[in-house]
């Protein structure tokens, strides 16, 4: 949520960013209305309970001095009535207003372009040249077929459309995969491994921001009160929720494998063919929780851990910054990593990492004590797929293949493979 401070104190700042986020420019007015109501009952409350309070200390005395507390105790009981109506108000203003509040996207970075869309996204680095084949390359939704380690007939058969199968050296490799981006993530780049549930409540979506605006996207379980994880970052972020955690213990650093489950509303007739947007996925991911200070130095930390992953499997990438209109609604600023895929003449994107300030940490209640002292902080949330799976066999299916069909192992995989090649029948 964005910071009941600034929205009070520089209301004409906070709308002219909510307007680039694609926010009506009437939601700070909106606001100011209901937290002036809120605070006009709240006052008007706490009046009628003092006057309760004095009245009924009156009864007491009059009572002891022998004398009439008639009056007094009409004056209470009509205290009385008018209380708990007024106590209504005040919930359902505060409802109002926190309703409002939840649904505010996060304020973008000033280093953030301006735009309504991914055209205006800002091109960073790019980092590695695509490979020159002397052969046509196969997209991945040919080559994985053919060589026998996909199948998404008979995943329809079972499931439905947007799911896949993976068979041999198919399967083998989304585990390598897993397994090598959990081993460098906790050996080299300082993460602690984390197993969540693959299960949250709604106070862990909405803590950080997938409720209550997207519940469309999620996979809800029916006649409970659990929803599938659509990414790590859900449970990772949410393990300190109403906690206070000391600033020498910052920045926790956590990496996770899960499956993450999407509905994929609204993505109807797009990448309908092959791994790059299924309902169901593997994913490693990554979470930072930092003090405000440090927040954008582990944005460029977190990043460049997920492009390790790229470089150490020899995949051509490029560091994209999205603009205001194309970030997710936690995000302060996000680069996204693209990798190049042949088979589609493309650069798609493999990782998004955000910087999301203390916007998850305001709605989830996760807060630092200082070390100097003072009162707790909010603290700044950061997260980034280090990386998407599928995709990332999409990537090395794609880079690596051969004239003959095969698909070469990069280095770093074979001793998770025990293989330097897949071919047919693997």
């Amino acid at each position: 949520m964005i910071s009941r401070d600034l929205l009070r104190d520089d209301p004409d700042r906070v709308g002219e960013l909510l307007e680039v986020r694609g926010e009506g420019a009437d939601a700070v007015a909106r606001w100011t209305e209901l937290d002036g109501r809120r605070r006009s009952a709240l006052t008007e409350l706490e009046e009628l309970k003092r006057r309760r309070n004095e009245a009924s200390k009156a009864i007491g005395e009059l009572k002891r001095e022998g004398k009439s507390a008639e009056a007094q105790i009409a004056e209470v009981a009509d205290l009385k009535r008018q209380i708990p109506d007024l106590e209504e108000r005040v919930s359902a203003v505060r409802s109002e207003l926190r309703d409002l509040e939840l649904g505010l996207p996060n304020l973008p970075h000033d280093s953030v372009p301006r735009g309504d869309d991914e055209s205006a996204n800002r091109v960073e680095r790019v980092v590695g040249e695509p490979r020159k084949f002397d052969f046509e390359p196969q997209a991945h939704w040919d080559l994985g077929p053919a060589l026998g380690i996909l199948d998404f007939e008979r995943a329809a058969k079972i499931a439905g459309a947007r799911f896949v199968t993976y068979f041999g050296a198919g399967a083998r490799l989304e585990r390598a995969l897993i397994n090598f981006m959990l081993d460098l993530h906790t050996g080299e780049h300082g993460y602690r491994e984390t197993l969540p549930p693959f299960m949250v409540n709604g106070d862990a979506l909405i803590g950080t921001g997938q409720l209550p605006k997207f519940g469309a996207d999620l996979f809800k379980l029916e006649g409970d009160r659990y929803y599938l994880v659509p990414t790590a970052e859900v449970p990772l972020t949410n393990l300190f929720r109403e906690e206070i955690l000391d600033e020498a213990d910052l920045p926790i650093r956590l990496t996770a494998f899960t499956p993450c489950f999407r509905s994929e509303a609204g993505s109807h007739g797009k990448d309908v063919r092959g791994l790059i947007r299924l309902h169901q996925f593997n994913k490693v991911e990554l979470v930072h929780l930092a003090a405000p200070e440090q927040s954008y130095d582990c944005l460029e930390e977190l990043t460049s851990h997920a492009e390790k992953v790229l470089q150490l499997l020899e995949l051509p990438y490029r560091v994209v910054t999205l603009s205001t209109g194309d970030m997710g609604v936690s995000a302060a600023k996000t680069y996204d990593l693209e990798v190049w895929l042949p088979g589609q003449s493309a650069y798609r994107e493999i990782s998004s990492c955000s910087n999301c300030e203390s916007y998850q940490a305001r709605r989830a209640n996760l807060r630092y004590r200082p070390s100097g002292g003072g009162k707790p902080r909010f603290l700044h949330t950061l997260n980034g797929s280090g990386l998407a799976v599928g995709r990332t066999v999409v990537a090395v299916l794609e880079n690596h293949q051969q004239s003959d069909g095969s698909v070469t192992v990069p280095e770093v995989l074979r001793p998770y493979m025990g293989t330097d090649r897949i071919r047919e029948g693997d």
